[in-house]
């Protein structure tokens, strides 16, 4: 009986620690590369403030000019990337995203949710195909034949870029 206190006793510790070292990790969020905002390059943007981003993203800005739609691309649910998106730009979990876009469409407010790719490289090939698109990639992926966005004045890699 005194071997299995002591095994159990043992378990619980290890238990206890393994317990401790999960709840200390840091989140996805906190361990995140800088992002990027990227366009297609024609794209009349240089500069976007944090709050017309988010309008952006939110749908609520279709439009960036009479000619040009925005087109939403964002990375399915099992990116990193989407993470960042809802937790940084939407301020939403993935299912209130859902409802969100859901609730846009039912109301007529969007005429599509935004879409949705599996890779960065997708993302890059899609923005810099579609005239209008507009997405969110790590820095280190941006790729060739994209526009990368100033945010609040700041481009990646700036002190005052707020997409870290």
């Amino acid at each position: 009986m005194h071997v299995k206190r002591d095994a159990w006793g043992r378990a619980l510790l290890l238990l206890s620690i393994l317990g401790c070292a999960l709840v200390s990790a840091p989140s996805p969020c906190a361990a995140a590369e800088e992002m990027a905002v990227i366009v297609h390059p024609s794209t009349p943007v240089e500069n976007l403030s944090t709050a017309e981003m988010r309008k952006i993203f939110l749908g609520e800005r279709q439009y960036w000019n009479s000619d040009m739609p925005v087109v939403l691309i964002v990375r399915a649910p099992v990116a990193p990337e989407r993470a960042i998106v809802l937790n940084r730009i939407y301020k939403m979990t993935e299912s209130q995203f859902k409802q969100y876009w859901i609730a846009r469409i039912f109301r007529a407010e969007a005429p599509s949710t935004p879409k949705v790719v599996y890779s960065n490289e997708t993302v890059n090939e899609l923005v810099s195909a579609i005239p209008g698109a507009i997405s969110l990639v790590r820095a280190k992926d941006i790729g060739s034949g994209v526009k990368v966005v100033r945010i609040d004045g700041a481009l990646p890699g700036e002190d005052a870029y707020p997409l870290r």
